[in-house]
C-alpha cells in the first residue's frame, strides 16, 4: 500500500536520512522507533509532503509525489508533535473548517464529522472550544483533523509525549482505531508504547535504517548476541580474555563476588558455544549463561547504539 524506496534527505551536506526503505499495509501500526535525531521527524515529514527527498521515492497506492503529488497528499493525514489547533474554535466547527481546506464539500464534511467524532473519542467535546481542552483532547483533535478527509495514510509524530498515564491508554485505543482501514505510520521513543501499539518496527541510527521487523524478530537478533556471563576467575583477567576473544564486541563487569564475576557481554553474532567452549579450555569456571533481562530495552540499546560495523 505504502512503499518507502531509497529515502535520503540532505540538509547541506548533512545526511539526515540515508537510503532508507520500508512499506506500510493497510490495517497495520508501524512503529518508528530512535533516539532523537535518528530521522524520525524527517521521515515523517517527507511522507506528509513537507519535505522533498533529496532522493528516492514514496508511494501510496502506486501514485508519488513526483507525478501527481496533490493527489497524494490527498491520502495522507498528518499530526505532527504539536497540533496545529485554533483554539478559539468549537472542536466541531474546527473540523468542519480543516474539513473545507481538505476539499471536502459542506455535505461531505457532515457525513464525516460523525465518524471523526467516534474514532477519535470527542463526541462528549464536540461544542467545547478547543483552548478550554486538556493537552489529551487536544492531541485526539489533532488526531480528528488529520483524517477528517478519510485518508489512507495516517502519520503520527510522537503521539504521546506529554500525556498522563490515563491519557496514554486512551490514545492507545483510539490509535488501534485508525488503523481499520488505512495505514498508520507513527514515531515515538517511549519503549512501553510502541510494544503495547505497534505491528511492526523500523529502527533508525543516525538517518539510516538499521533494522525492521516485528519486536519478537527484533528482540531475538538483538538478545541472542547480548549475554550474562558468571565466571570464577580473577575479575581482571577474564576481563582482559573476554575483551580479546574474537567473539566478543563489548563485555563489562556487572558485579564481583570474590574470584566470581558477572559480565555483560555483546557478542558479534550467536555464538555463545564458542565462547564457552574456549572458556572452559582456558581453565575458567563457568557458573552461569543466560540471555540478557529486559528485552525491549535491550532492543533500544542495541540497535541505536550498536556500532556501525556491526
Amino acid at each position: 500500500m505504502i512503499e518507502v524506496r531509497n529515502l535520503t534527505r540532505y540538509y547541506g551536506d548533512f545526511p539526515a536520512l540515508k537510503d532508507a526503505s520500508f512499506r506500510v499495509e493497510e490495517g497495520q501500526i508501524v512503529g518508528l522507533l530512535g533516539l532523537n535525531g535518528a530521522g524520525k521527524s524527517t521521515t515523517l515529514k517527507i511522507l506528509a509532503g513537507l519535505l522533498m527527498p533529496s532522493s528516492g521515492t514514496v508511494t501510496i497506492d502506486g501514485i508519488d509525489f513526483e507525478h501527481d503529488a496533490l493527489e497524494l497528499r490527498r491520502r495522507i493525514g498528518y499530526l505532527p508533535e504539536d497540533p496545529p489547533l485554533y483554539v478559539d474554535m468549537r472542536v466541531a466547527d474546527f473540523l468542519r473548517h480543516i474539513g473545507r481546506m481538505k476539499g471536502l464539500t459542506a455535505s461531505e464534511v457532515e457525513t464525516r464529522l460523525p465518524q471523526v467524532l467516534r474514532i477519535a473519542q470527542l463526541e462528549a467535546r464536540a461544542h467545547q472550544v478547543i483552548g478550554t481542552l486538556s493537552h489529551g483532547f487536544r492531541k485526539r483533535v489533532g488526531i480528528a483533523q488529520a483524517i477528517i478527509h478519510d485518508p489512507r495514510l495516517v502519520i503520527l509524530d510522537e503521539p504521546i509525549s506529554g500525556l498522563d498515564p490515563v491519557q496514554i491508554v486512551e490514545m492507545r485505543k483510539v490509535i488501534r482505531n485508525l488503523a481499520r482501514g488505512r495505514a498508520v505510520l507513527l514515531s515515538s521513543h517511549i519503549l512501553s508504547e510502541v510494544e503495547q501499539t505497534c505491528d511492526w518496527l523500523v529502527v533508525l541510527r543516525d538517518g539510516e535504517l538499521v533494522a525492521q521487523g516485528t519486536e519478537a524478530e527484533l528482540v531475538h537478533e538483538v538478545v541472542a548476541s547480548r549475554v550474562r556471563l558468571t565466571v570464577r576467575g580473577a575479575p581482571s583477567e577474564v576481563a582482559a580474555w573476554l575483551g580479546a576473544h574474537a567473539a566478543v564486541q563489548t563485555a563489562s563487569v556487572e558485579r564481583t563476588e570474590g574470584d566470581i564475576a558477572t559480565f555483560l557481554v555483546e557478542l558479534t553474532g550467536d555464538d555463545r558455544e564458542r565462547l564457552v567452549s574456549d572458556l572452559i579450555a582456558k581453565g575458567y569456571g563457568l557458573r552461569g549463561l543466560e540471555a540478557a533481562d529486559d528485552a525491549l530495552e535491550e532492543l533500544f540499546v542495541g540497535l541505536t547504539t550498536r556500532r556501525a560495523e556491526a
